[in-house]
């Protein structure tokens, strides 16, 4: 792909890679990955966004191609906020898109919650915005399946075993259901799973999706929410972790936000339905820019 600029910007803790796919015309987009303590997709398709405008996308902090410190002071939501600060500062960005995917919408509120100055739309893409919530959901869709595989979950996450094959077979259950349906699995997303940073994963979240005992175990945005006075869109697949409920609930304590369902996705509408996320995501952004007065 054209124009492309990769690099490092110091922040606190380390280093950071960040990656500019393309030099349109409009205002960056910034993308946050989800995790906490996964990475860049480097066949993300929102990069083909690049010929409207710089697509911006970076590794946090002990994730991907960033430096990997392994201080536990170091993975807070605060800091992580601190990140993304530092980041638009150091690529000089006075006005941006922000676009937050599961974890990467508990950063992008946090974040919106301060006030930056530039941010001219937000989307939260399959939002994680309250972790009690979140699990609450997992558990209703685990109770669907069938009842040795919730029973090996229960078990192995009573008797701390959750790294176990019989576990992780029943976790990859659940996945290939509501985390990404493409069958087979494309390898980059093998592959990501395969890197992600899991001290920062179990330290902030826990051992799975199911249940939440880590540093965000009490996050919940909710009740800010109405703060955003900034243009909002909030999009889930029908069958995402994200639920299409718990979405639409985030997006009315939202003024004005929009709602959008990907029918054929779960949690990874990038991989399930490429082409309708990049066109729902590119007419969302040029509407901003198109607004009058914008």
């Amino acid at each position: 792909m054209e124009n492309v600029t990769e690099g490092f910007i110091p922040v606190t803790g380390g280093n950071v890679w960040y990656r500019k796919t393309g030099n349109g015309p409009g205002i960056p987009l910034v993308v946050l990955h989800g995790g906490p303590g996964a990475q860049s997709s480097d066949s993300d398709p929102l990069r083909q966004l690049g010929t409207d405008r710089p697509i911006i996308q970076y590794d946090q902090l002990g994730c991907g191609k960033s430096d990997k410190p392994t201080d536990t002071e170091l993975w807070t939501v605060e800091r992580y906020v601190e990140e993304l600060e530092q980041v638009v500062e150091a690529l000089e960005l006075e006005e941006f898109h922000l676009l937050g995917h599961s974890w990467g919408t508990m950063l992008a509120a946090s974040y919106l919650f301060r006030k930056p100055a530039g941010v001219r739309s937000v989307v939260f893409s399959s939002p994680a915005l309250s972790a009690r919530r979140w699990e609450r959901d997992q558990r209703n869709y685990l109770s669907e399946f069938p009842q040795e595989t919730q029973e090996t979950i229960e078990c192995s996450e009573r008797e701390g075993t959750t790294d176990s094959a019989e576990y992780k077979q029943a976790v990859k259950a659940y996945y290939k259901r509501h985390m990404c349906r493409v069958d087979p699995w494309p390898k980059e997303l093998e592959q990501d799973l395969e890197n992600m940073n899991e001290q920062i994963y179990n330290y902030m979240w826990g051992a799975s999706e199911f249940t939440v005992t880590g540093t965000l175990k009490n996050f919940d945005a909710t009740g800010r929410l109405h703060e955003i006075d900034i243009p909002a869109l909030f999009t889930c697949g029908r069958f995402d972790e994200a639920t299409p409920e718990a979405t639409e609930t985030y997006a009315d304590l939202v003024p004005d936000a929009e709602f959008h369902v990907f029918e054929n996705s779960s949690h990874m509408p990038g991989i399930e339905e490429p082409e309708a996320y990049v066109e729902v995501i590119r007419e969302w952004v040029n509407g901003q820019e198109l607004k009058p007065g914008a």
